[in-house]
């Protein structure tokens, strides 16, 4: 069971909104997860300087937030490694797929109205309550 957080998750929402506009104000690019990491691994020059710059700060903060407030990150997971890693793959051809993530379709391509990440975000919805109730109560794995 997790925890009801309402103040942390409205914060941590503003932060991602706050830091999509920013990044479309100043740059004119889409926050979206899994553009910027392909961009930032395989992208031509130039292009990766904010790349690479948006994913240290994505990893960073939550880091120095834990320092400055002494919060832990805890991570478990009852799935096995190979479970992760296999749901990871998956991800990664969905994305490709989808041509986007939930990050760029459900964040900043709703906000702007786009049909296509509008259906989008709805079916990444749909896909992970249906996935969670399969894992869940059919398999029994969490």
């Amino acid at each position: 069971m997790t925890e009801f957080t309402p103040f942390q998750s409205l914060l941590g929402g503003a932060l991602i909104g706050l830091a999509a506009v920013l990044l479309m104000l100043v740059h004119g690019r889409v926050a979206g997860l899994s553009g910027i990491v392909s961009g930032a691994i395989l992208g031509g020059r130039g292009a990766r300087g904010w790349q690479i710059a948006f994913l240290s700060g994505a990893v960073a903060a939550p880091l120095i937030a834990a320092q400055l407030f002494g919060a832990t990150i805890a991570f478990d997971s009852p799935a096995p490694l190979p479970l992760l890693v296999a749901g990871g793959v998956l991800v990664g051809i969905g994305v490709t797929i989808g041509n986007g993530c939930s990050s760029g379709h459900g964040v900043c391509g709703m906000a702007r109205l786009s049909r296509r990440s509008i259906a989008a975000t709805l079916i990444f919805m749909a896909s992970t309550g249906l996935t969670l109730f399969v894992i869940r109560h059919i398999w029994g794995l969490a």
